[in-house]
């Protein structure tokens, strides 16, 4: 057995990835309108119902980071990559109850973009630009995250080094800059055919090969099974995994790509039923992580083939030697082709959510304010294609022993905006200059907590009263932040006498 697929494996791939690559760019005759326009080519006219909404956002929630990054963590650090489950579970309710009031406010004025609503809610551009900057760079690592997702299956087919990126960079821009938001929403489909299929195969076939569950779960090192017991002077593995848990579900659908998904809906309806049949997802997302224990069973990081692979990526490759040392060439096709179509589609949809964010809130706000609605288009075009030049930067520069930590990066980051574009539907209590004052002590906070951990773990220790309280690095920004916008919300009324500032209203239209 060598460290890759044999050529049938590669034919497979090619053959899988050409069929979606092609479906990308005929999407564009699917629902036909003039895709010069920004709401056409950016939000697919807001016209997905709830089957191409229930996969656009399966596409956009469970990527490489679901395939490569979980089990990765699981394979190295051990159960703590289990929050990736709860946390998707926390969040439906979240989808639920928020998210529709979003959408019609939205609808209502005309938004394309979180940034919109914060600029008609507030009358505030700066707080506006402040916000589109913080999805724009937060997506660029979760971008990254995927194209390394894509970077190590096509390594497991032999294809080293990083032209690898260029490849799926180009691929990636092609379909994205034709269809729009269209590409995305059609190959999702494809996508997630094939992941269930590989899933189902995996749950079933390799704990067969490794003697069953119980013989996977007795091979696995003990302190891999726990999080860790914490104890009165130090809350230990048990706090950083509940708030890795709760931040990363209060971020989720703060990211650009994933509002961007809720605002394509043709209906409040739409999004409250996803809200409940994508909970599926998470139960593959916890049969997914169990192929980190998997692979420890199987040994597969001390197979001589598989050394290179692990010298380069890390436990990020513990996914692809397993399925190398487990099937069949012809299904290793299939699979790693479900796992990189799995990174095309989210990147994709991330970046063009990049694209409306910057056209919006600032080209047209600081630079073009007379943009007509085709010059829009165009610009968000371009920098959509930017945003993937910026991901691959990340993925190139920045160390990825565990690549979810460039996705926990990115949360650290976008959860800071929860103030201004959630909190906001419900209450006008907020001032602009409070909400930008606590934005920036956030981002800052958030920021040198993860440079001071050398942004090689987003897990930092408080010391509260001489208790140390590991902490998700985004929560504990995101309550400063919370704290210092309404405090300093509360002086700028006292100065001002109660009078409120001007903005649109909250109230939901009927």
């Amino acid at each position: 057995m060598s460290g890759h697929a044999g050529p049938l494996a590669d034919w497979v791939f090619a053959g899988l990835f050409v069929i979606v690559t092609g479906i990308g760019f005929w999407a564009a005759r699917w629902h036909k309108a003039d895709l010069g326009h920004l709401h056409e080519w950016g939000l697919g006219g807001r016209r997905f119902g709830t089957l191409i909404t229930w996969f656009l956002l399966g596409g956009d929630l469970y990527t490489a980071y679901t395939f490569i990054a979980v089990p990765a963590l699981m394979f190295g650090a051990g159960a703590v990559a289990f929050f990736a489950v709860p946390y998707t579970i926390l969040v439906y309710p979240i989808l639920f109850l928020v998210y529709p009031r979003l959408w019609s406010v939205a609808h209502e004025k005309g938004y394309l973009t979180a940034a919109d609503f914060v600029r008609g809610r507030f009358g505030a551009p700066v707080l506006a630009a402040a916000i589109a900057l913080t999805g724009i760079v937060a997506t660029l690592p979760y971008i990254a995250l995927q194209l390394v997702g894509m970077q190590v299956v096509l390594a497991g087919l032999g294809l080293n080094g990083n032209w690898s990126l260029y490849l799926a960079f180009a691929v990636l821009a092609g379909y994205t800059w034709t269809s729009g938001l269209r590409a995305p929403a059609m190959i999702a489909v494809v996508k997630d055919l094939l992941i269930y299929i590989t899933i189902l195969a995996a749950v079933i076939i390799i704990p067969a090969q490794l003697g069953g569950y119980g013989a996977i779960f007795a091979a696995v090192p003990k302190a891999k099974l726990l999080i860790g017991r914490g104890s009165a002077m130090n809350w230990g593995g048990q706090s950083a995994y509940a708030t890795l848990a709760l931040g990363s579900a209060v971020a989720l659908f703060l990211y650009p790509h994933a509002i961007t998904g809720v605002l394509s809906s043709s209906s409040q309806k739409v999004i409250r039923r996803n809200a409940v049949i994508l909970p599926a997802y998470s139960l593959a997302l916890g049969l997914i992580a169990l192929l980190g224990y998997m692979a420890l069973a199987a040994g597969v990081n001390h197979m001589s083939e598989f050394a290179s692979g692990f010298r380069q990526f890390g436990a990020n490759f513990a996914v692809p030697a397993l399925f190398l040392k487990s099937f069949p060439d012809w299904f290793v096709g299939v699979a790693f082709a479900a796992i990189a179509i799995g990174a095309l589609v989210p990147a994709a949809i991330m970046s063009i959510a990049c694209g409306n964010l910057f056209t919006r809130n600032l080209w047209k706000e600081f630079v073009d304010p007379t943009c007509s609605g085709l010059r829009e288009g165009l610009i968000a075009k371009w920098t959509s294609l930017a945003v993937k030049v910026g991901a691959l930067a990340f993925a190139l520069a920045l160390p990825h022993t565990y690549a979810i930590q460039l996705q926990l990066l990115g949360g650290i980051w976008i959860i800071q905006t929860l103030p201004a574009v959630l909190l906001a539907l419900y209450t006008r209590l907020l001032e602009p200059l409070a909400l930008l004052v606590g934005w920036v002590t956030g981002i800052g906070a958030g920021t040198a907590m993860a440079f001071s951990l050398h942004f090689k773990s987003s897990i930092y220790p408080l010391h509260i009263a001489g208790v140390t309280v590991p902490c998700y690095a985004a929560l504990s920004a995101l309550l400063l932040n919370m704290a210092v916008s309404l405090v300093f919300s509360l002086f700028i009324h006292l100065v001002r006498g109660g009078r409120s500032p001007k903005g649109t209203s909250v109230n939901e239209p009927g």
